[in-house]
């Protein structure tokens, strides 16, 4: 059935095909497209469609992409939980992509929406997120994404015609959207590619076109030269540390650091090497090894024999890379089998000393005569008792080849070759001076380059095409975390550089960088040592939304210099904006202290929040540095709190007390949402 409907204050008649699953519904009308979108190669098959390349070809409010032009409702229900809400579910017709849509009652809503996307996520929004609309007059849009915007375009487009029919709304419904991480690349994918669909946004651990695979790597590239002296590099960075983390490093270790410094691996983060350098990543932070070797074959034979590679550089670094090849060949003695005759595990003549992780490890079948490569075969294998245990997505092929007399090459080639990709794919453009430090004079890399910059390939897979060029078509409030390694601080420095250019003095008007101290890229907190970032994304989706509908300008950027690949941010409050609140702790006037068992210490503490950022409404100290927080009562809210404690410490040990302190825009104690907070520690060594 075909429904058509003038919308109020429009010109434009929309019409759209519009079914549900029970029963045909009247009046809800989204807008048939007027200007179809390009698609790209075998993007239909794929199921996404591609970024426009030009603006007259921008995703609008008067076109819709055709993958997406009938959208399905199967069901409607009233639910009381997470909140009372009405939950509108459904799928675009001919596609495998779904949307969930999350009404508050009809006397709460206030004429906007919120929409998180990420490249890995259902279509089913979180309780907080679904809340927290509601809680602020906003439903709440969520598709199961994938790479790019336009399915998320497409579900906010028909929102604001179900909206609107729900409610009886006849006005103008705002809408903003959010994605971190890999979210963060559709979010500006969506910026860069539509106009008028969503009319702000708030991007948060923010990715670049280097950022993947490169980051990865990166890191383990440090891994490898650096996990042994990683707790000295931890202590060093540390509270109260020495602050020189390259003090007892050989050359060779100083220069790798330096290395991934310069990258843009925050410093401070290494307190927590174990999640740096991905001691407990099942994959050692290798995991897109497969897209490497599907893109650039020809790589691993070059690192291993060509000059310019790490795999031939007569150096200590080249060095340490030789001899620790594994290149391995073993022959089969035994093969056991079940009950089924399915091979499940067998037993090696001999194996290689494993010096690298053995996760690390290729596992080749060649046959008895050594030169026939049958096919790779994944398990793991105990070098104590010459066993290889078959794993999971073997081939039928490969396992009906092995047989005694089989021969099983066990090789780490790959693995060390990836460490150093880095290096060969330094960006054409120039403003990617975290590379510099890869070019000689004028400019020239001097290491070998590969034929494509991969970053930007997966990039572009994600975000739809988007080339980064900074033309954004509605207000942002970026949110980066200064601790995040999987996301690097500087990259919303770099796109903040692109926006500028391209909106000029529009770009005050538009775009904002709020840092956040003491967060790194996963939510929840991982540890004590961080604190939780949600409330200052729920904040700035709250500021965007009042920066487009009341004209009420955000707090301004956070103040913050770039240098060596490290954002540095000022010390006080109302230098430093953006509105996480700054805290300020010492022990006995310094941040260290060494004292006897049974001594008391006196730590005082200041926390400022930025001006017209809030109020401080709660402080809690841990003074073990358990992560056991006590709240202390601060009295009624205020911008500023200054405390005197004092602790006495009756056992041994290195402690690192802290406080957490959190603000909120309104001073409200009570609500769960917007609360900012900020960490201060100190070092208290008990002899």
């Amino acid at each position: 059935m075909i429904f058509s409907r003038k919308i109020s204050n429009s010109t434009l008649q929309y019409k759209q095909k519009f079914i549900r699953k029970a029963s045909v519904s009247s009046m809800v009308l989204i807008m048939l497209s007027s200007l179809l979108m390009p698609n790209m190669g075998n993007s239909a098959a794929q199921g996404e469609s591609s970024l426009p390349t030009d603006k007259s070809a921008l995703t609008t409010m008067d076109n819709i992409d055709p993958l997406y032009a009938n959208p399905v409702i199967d069901k409607e229900s009233d639910l009381t939980t997470p909140v009372p809400h009405h939950k509108v579910s459904g799928h675009f017709e001919g596609t495998n992509k779904k949307f969930n849509f999350y009404l508050p009652p009809k006397g709460k809503f206030s004429g906007r929406f919120f929409q998180m996307v990420y490249p890995l996520q259902d279509e089913n929004a979180t309780d907080m997120n679904v809340s927290f609309g509601v809680d602020n007059g906003a439903y709440t849009v969520q598709t199961n994404g994938g790479g790019g915007y336009m399915v998320d375009a497409a579900a906010a487009k028909f929102s604001k015609a179900v909206a609107a029919e729900y409610y009886g709304w006849s006005g103008r419904i705002y809408g903003y959207i959010y994605g971190g991480s890999g979210g963060s690349y559709q979010t500006i994918g969506a910026l860069e590619g539509t106009n008028g669909v969503w009319d702000g946004a708030v991007p948060y651990i923010t990715g670049v076109p280097t950022s993947i695979p490169n980051n990865f790597f990166i890191r383990a590239f440090a891994r490898f030269v650096l996990e042994k002296k990683a707790p000295q590099i931890a202590d060093a960075v540390s509270p109260g540390g020495s602050g020189n983390p390259y003090a007892k490093l050989n050359d060779m270790e100083q220069s790798v650091l330096r290395e991934v410094t310069k990258l843009g691996v925050p410093l401070r983060a290494w307190e927590d090497y174990s999640y740096l350098l991905g001691l407990k990543d099942s994959e050692g932070l290798l995991g897109l090894l497969a897209v490497l070797r599907t893109i650039d074959p020809s790589y691993v034979e070059d690192f291993w024999n060509k000059p310019g590679y790490l795999g031939t550089e007569q150096s200590a670094l080249g060095e340490l890379f030789r001899s620790s090849k594994i290149d391995y060949n073993s022959n089969i003695t035994q093969v056991v089998r079940n009950a089924q005759n399915g091979v499940t595990s067998l037993t090696l003549d001999s194996v290689p000393a494993v010096s690298t992780p053995s996760y690390w490890l290729d596992y080749t079948l060649f046959a008895s005569d050594g030169t026939t490569a049958v096919g790779k075969l994944s398990g793991s294998f105990d070098p104590k008792t010459k066993v290889f245990t078959i794993g999971e997505g073997n081939s039928e092929a490969v396992l009906n080849a092995v047989s005694t007399g089989a021969k099983l090459k066990i090789d780490n080639r790959w693995y060390l070759a990836a460490l150093s990709y880095h290096r060969h794919q330094v960006p054409k453009a120039l403003d990617y001076t975290a590379w510099n430090q890869f070019k000689a004079t004028g400019g020239t890399p001097i290491y070998p380059q590969r034929p494509l910059e991969i970053g930007p390939l997966i990039s572009g897979g994600v975000t739809g095409g988007a080339t980064y060029n900074g033309n954004i078509h509605a207000k942002v409030i970026m949110v980066v975390n200064l601790l995040d390694v999987d996301a690097y601080p500087w990259n919303a420095d770099w796109y903040s550089a692109k926006v500028k250019s391209a909106l000029g003095d529009r770009y005050d008007d538009n775009f904002r960088v709020w840092y956040n101290d003491n967060a790194d890229h996963i939510s929840p907190a991982r540890t004590s040592r961080l604190v939780q970032y949600d409330g200052l994304l729920q904040q700035a989706l709250l500021d965007v939304s009042a920066w487009v509908e009341k004209g009420v300008s955000p707090a301004r950027s956070t103040k913050y210099k770039v240098v060596d690949g490290q954002v540095n941010v000022a010390q006080k409050a109302a230098v430093r904006k953006g509105i996480q609140p700054v805290v300020d702790l010492t022990v006995n006037g310094t941040d260290r202290i060494d004292i006897k068992a049974g001594q008391t210490v006196s730590f005082k503490v200041k926390v400022q929040v930025p001006p017209g950022a809030g109020k401080i409404v709660k402080t809690e100290w841990d003074y073990a540095g358990t992560g056991d927080f006590k709240v202390l009562k601060i009295g009624n809210p205020k911008d500023t709190v200054e405390l005197k404690m004092e602790y006495k410490f009756t056992k041994a040990g290195t402690y690192y007390p802290a406080i957490r302190a959190t603000s909120q825009r309104e001073g409200d104690i009570k609500t769960i949402f917007t609360q900012i907070q900020n960490l201060g520690r100190v070092r208290v060594v008990v002899h």
